[in-house]
This record gives structure tokens, sequence and C-alpha cells, in this order.
């Protein structure tokens, strides 16, 4: 009876702000979004459901290395993808077309490697899914299985419900991606807006219900006007996450290379906020660095064993 009786008053404790307070105060609320428990919880594609449900916006990022990952997962990020766009801001690429399925697996494997509470996107590169949903299947379990991610993004609607359908199937959670879709830029022939003219759009609409009936729990809306954005995010239950679709939507996705200002500036969509300038502050240090070694000014004495 005594025995029982401590378990009832540690677990009282347990529930107690007393309890809560210190676990705070521990793991350093400041490293985090929110000083809650809440935040420190894995975030998983449930909890994106609930976000929506309550209102609160979900934040993603791209990054596709270890370090940059660690860095936005202790931030507080929601979401990190682990994008595609690598074909162009770390291969040097115009398109995302170049990148090959080991190249998505190898960048995948060393973000989750730095991610302990994000929920981990990987992009399926193109190729791998389109027109043959039984390689769709067999490519989207080797990301999974060999990256370790936790889900899986595909660009398409309809054309590719196959796919996102056998994929489902086995238990890998998807996420849609509607509007401009960088995989079909050649088919596109621009970057421009989507989705402006009324034949366009309400396919974008119907495309994203059938992802949502399909099982994708979220999907990305990218470039597209923002009334036809909010019009997506209050007809689905899912969430619904732009990047160029307005603020209407459950929660923004930015390239972390653009909005810390690490890529040229002479790439300004409408869309991208630049929250850093680190490519002048990057350029600056090379540039003192430089300075300092050929003046033999590094390393002093204190830089030497």
């Amino acid at each position: 009876m005594r025995f029982w009786n401590l378990r009832v008053v540690f677990y009282n404790y347990l529930q107690s702000n007393t309890f809560n307070f210190y676990l705070c105060s521990v793991f350093k609320p400041n490293l985090m979004s929110a000083a809650n428990l809440e935040d420190y919880r894995k975030v998983t594609t449930h909890r994106l459901f609930e976000m929506k449900q309550r209102g609160e916006k979900i934040s993603m990022l791209t990054a596709y290395d270890y370090t940059m990952a660690n860095i936005l997962d202790l931030s507080g990020i929601d979401v990190i993808l682990v994008g595609d766009s690598a074909s162009n801001v770390m291969a040097g690429n115009i398109t995302t077309l170049p990148m090959t399925l080991d190249q998505m697996i190898y960048h995948g494997t060393s973000v989750v490697k730095g991610v302990k509470r994000a929920l981990v996107v990987v992009d399926m590169p193109f190729g791998t899914y389109q027109g043959n949903s039984k390689e769709a299947l067999a490519c989207a379990i080797r990301i999974m299985k060999e990256t370790g991610a936790d889900c899986l993004k595909l660009e398409g609607g309809e054309e590719i419900i196959e796919s996102v359908t056998r994929i489902l199937s086995a238990g890998i959670p998807v996420m849609g991606h509607l509007g401009l879709t960088p995989q079909s830029i050649n088919k596109f022939g621009t970057y421009n807006v989507r989705a402006r003219e009324e034949v366009e759009a309400n396919k974008l609409v119907a495309d994203a219900h059938l992802l949502e009936e399909a099982g994708c729990f979220g999907i990305t809306l990218e470039k597209i006007p923002a009334a036809l954005g909010t019009k997506v995010a209050k007809e689905l239950k899912i969430p619904i996450i732009g990047i160029g679709a307005g603020g209407g939507v459950d929660g923004q996705v930015l390239v972390v290379h653009d909005m810390m200002g690490m890529t040229s500036k002479g790439f300004s969509p409408r869309f991208l906020r630049r929250y850093s300038d680190l490519n002048s502050i990057m350029t600056n240090a090379c540039q003192q660095y430089i300075k300092d070694v050929k003046s033999c000014d590094f390393p002093n004495e204190a830089e030497q064993y």
C-alpha cells in the first residue's frame, strides 16, 4: 500500500506545473518555437493535421545536408523538405530534372542524421514515379529504407494518381505538389504564376481533392494566385503548404538558401523574403581570412601548438 501511495504522489508530480517548469528549464526552450512540452514532441503527419485544426501555421524549409538540417531542427522548424531543388542550389543545375534517385537518397540520409524533432519530407526525383506505378513504389521504398525519412513528396495530380495510390498502399505517407511543378518545366516553358485561367484553376482544385481522397497527408501549392490557395485550404481538411500561394494557406515553405540570402540577389520572386544576407557575410569573412593568411596574421601565437 505504501508503494502504491508513492506511485500516486510521483504521478501527481509528473502532472504538476513544477515538473513542467523543470523540463522546460532543462531543455532550453529558447532553442524551440515556444516554451512548452508540445514543442519537444516529434512532428508527425498527424500533428500537422492537428495544427491545421487549431489554426496554427506550419513552418517548412529545405535542407540538403547534416549541418543545415541540425540548425533548422534546433530552431524549431516544423517540417524539413529535402527538395530536388538541391539540383539548383547544391549542384548548380538550371532545372531540377538532373537529380537522380541516388543523389536524393544521399541528401536525405544526411538531413535525417541532423534531425530529432522536425518532420522530414524527401522529394521523389523526376523519372522515378511518372508512368510506372510499380517502379514508383520500388523507388519510394528504397528512399524510405535508406534515408530513414518520414514521408515523400510527388509533383502532379490525376496524371500520377496511380503511383500515389500504390505508394500509399505500402504505408508510406505522401505529400502532393500542385501549381507550378518544376519537374514539368519543359512542358510549361516558363516559371510564371500558374492557374490564373479558370480551366487550369478548376483542374488544380479537382486534383487537390483527388490527392486528399487518395490519402495524401498534405499538399504543397507553388506559385498560384492567393485567392486560389485560400480556396483550396478551406475546402480540404489536410494541411496546405504554400510557396507563392498567399497567406490563406496552412503553412509556408521556402528554399533555405534563398531566405538566408545565400543565392544571387538577381533571383527575387515576389514570394521570397530574405531574412539574412549570408552571401555578403560569408564573402566578407572569406576576404578577411585571405587577408590574414597573406599578411601572416593567421595563425597567431595563440592559434598554434
